[in-house]
């Protein structure tokens, strides 16, 4: 430890060689982050007002949707400051508070994948016990576990974080706290922490992923011995909007966190991350919206009831 310094706060270097689109960049992604906010916000709205919302579909919708507005604003915020600011310091404390939320509500976000995904099998697999098994109490306990087991399996390495020595130099070539380039700045062995955040990685994103997948295999079989093709057709289009998510969210995380030589390219990552956290949760709002009739059927139906109290409030 004699040959180092310790660092007591860390720079985020995130986008610094883009001077001269700094603001440009600033303005695209605040335009996205307001609009992905309020997009889902007015979702948890709908889904709580209007009747036709109550079923466990839209229920985990509006679970997903509120922890898409967590974690967009666990990383956003600060990566707007930093935009606009010279001084890009972080202290460790608060870089690792970060890190914990981003990976706590990104393990919850796969769980919550899978929790659809069972759904989407029982209402299709096995239409006559669905109201049985998905209950509202079942759904409640399902959505509980997903978010108790996402915070949880974040904390042991969390704590291991916090006594690692840190060295210089202490920039960190991305926007927020990540596991990987923020490891890179320890002066202590952290094979064994890189271990873990692989074996969490494994776990949350292929054993979730190999679930949603022998939920489609078993899906598909079924819909395909559905006679009429209006029938398979409203079935497919059930699950299109969570297969396309699933393909987003899945796409980029094995890209990132699962992919071999992963730590040689980082400003490619730092562009694929910048999709998850900010353009992702943006195009979620679409397809969860215009993919799905329902939604647009209430969207419809509540703007046309706005329209006829401002037309009868003039009158």
């Amino acid at each position: 430890m004699s040959n180092f310094s310790v660092v007591r706060e860390f720079v985020l270097l995130g986008f610094s060689h883009l001077h001269e689109f700094q603001i440009l960049l600033f303005a695209f992604i605040l335009l996205i982050y307001v609009l992905t906010v309020l997009g889902n916000l007015a979702i948890i709205t709908l889904t709580c007002l209007d009747s036709h919302l109550h079923s466990p579909m839209y229920f985990f919708l509006c679970n997903f949707s509120f922890m898409e507005m967590l974690v967009t604003s666990t990383v956003v915020p600060r990566m707007l400051a930093d935009l606009l600011c010279t001084h890009k310091t972080i202290f460790p404390a608060e870089c690792l508070t970060q890190s914990f939320l981003y990976f706590s509500l990104g393990s919850t976000h796969f769980l919550i994948l899978t929790d659809m995904a069972f759904d989407r099998y029982v209402a299709i697999c096995r239409p006559l016990h669905y109201p049985t098994i998905m209950n509202g109490p079942v759904c409640v306990k399902l959505v509980v576990v997903c978010w108790v087991v996402g915070f949880l399996s974040i904390v042991s390495p969390t704590l291991q974080k916090t006594r690692l020595w840190f060295c210089n130099p202490n920039i960190i070539s991305h926007y927020f706290c990540d596991s990987a380039p923020l490891l890179k700045l320890s002066c202590s062995d952290t094979r064994h922490i890189e271990c873990m955040d692989f074996f969490l990685s494994l776990l949350f994103v292929l054993a979730t992923m190999l679930l949603i997948i022998v939920s489609y295999v078993l899906i598909v079989a079924a819909v395909l011995h559905i006679p009429s093709f209006s029938g398979r057709q409203k079935a497919f289009s059930t699950c299109a909007s969570h297969l396309t998510v699933v393909v987003l969210g899945y796409g980029s995380a094995i890209f990132i966190y699962l992919r071999p030589g992963k730590g040689h390219s980082t400003h490619l990552n730092k562009v694929v991350a910048l999709m998850t956290t900010v353009v992702t949760p943006f195009l979620n709002l679409f397809i969860f919206t215009l993919w799905n009739e329902k939604v647009k059927e209430v969207i419809e139906d509540m703007t046309k009831r706005l329209l006829f109290r401002d037309a009868a409030v003039h009158r």
